[in-house]
């Protein structure tokens, strides 16, 4: 009986089962790290990194790149609260944050920068529409749903939870952020000892630097 008590306790005081803060690292549109706790934002649902759409004039952009860059420029170093709501299957703490008393999830659907993913929650559904009719971010043009494009490309080894790309080259062991100049160029071979890092702290702790771009 005291074992459990113990148990109970332990998880509770986990972070993918309590509150916890901490300085915003953004990895794409709704993958962030606060603290040392990797997130997966609650009831939205970016593009892919890799994943490409079309602007209202029918051209294909780099749509997971844009909302990555966009993401990271509004969010990047600032400081979140977050309630933790579950956990997913990669480990993650699936949660809602804030910054500033705002809601994260709800002010990047607002954006047009992510879907409201109804699967899981229909918190941002009016958030979704409102964007919609403004016409802004994602809604200017055309896209495939996030979840529709993951599995069409069969939902492979580069998973948003896995999105840094950790590359070898004359420079050393570098690793790229969605947001980073080099990010879609960058090629990943694992036969080389090129790898997916789940996160910054994850590619340090293997040896590899930043890219300064």
């Amino acid at each position: 009986m005291v074992r459990f008590c113990s148990l109970v306790v332990a998880l509770l005081a986990s972070p993918a089962f309590a509150d916890f803060s901490g300085v915003v690292r953004v990895i794409d549109g709704d993958t962030i790290e606060v603290g040392q706790v990797t997130v997966r934002l609650h009831g939205i649902d970016a593009p892919e990194v890799d994943q490409t759409c079309e602007t209202a004039a029918g051209q294909p952009f780099a749509c997971g790149v844009f909302v990555s860059e966009r993401v990271h420029s509004r969010y990047d170093g600032e400081f979140a609260n977050c309630t933790a709501v579950t956990t997913d299957r990669y480990g993650r703490s699936v949660a809602k944050c804030t910054v500033n008393g705002r809601d994260m999830g709800e002010d990047i659907v607002l954006e047009g920068w992510a879907e409201a993913y109804r699967r899981y929650s229909m918190d941002y559904d009016l958030a979704e529409k409102s964007a919609q009719v403004r016409g802004v971010g994602l809604w200017a043009g055309s896209m495939q749903s996030p979840a529709e494009y993951r599995a069409t490309r069969g939902d492979v080894a580069q998973d948003r939870s896995c999105a840094i790309k950790g590359n070898i080259s004359n420079s050393g062991r570098i690793y790229h952020m969605p947001h980073n100049r080099d990010y879609g160029a960058t090629r990943i071979n694992e036969a080389q000892g090129e790898r997916w890092f789940c996160s910054e702290a994850e590619a340090q702790a293997a040896g590899w630097r930043p890219a300064r771009n």
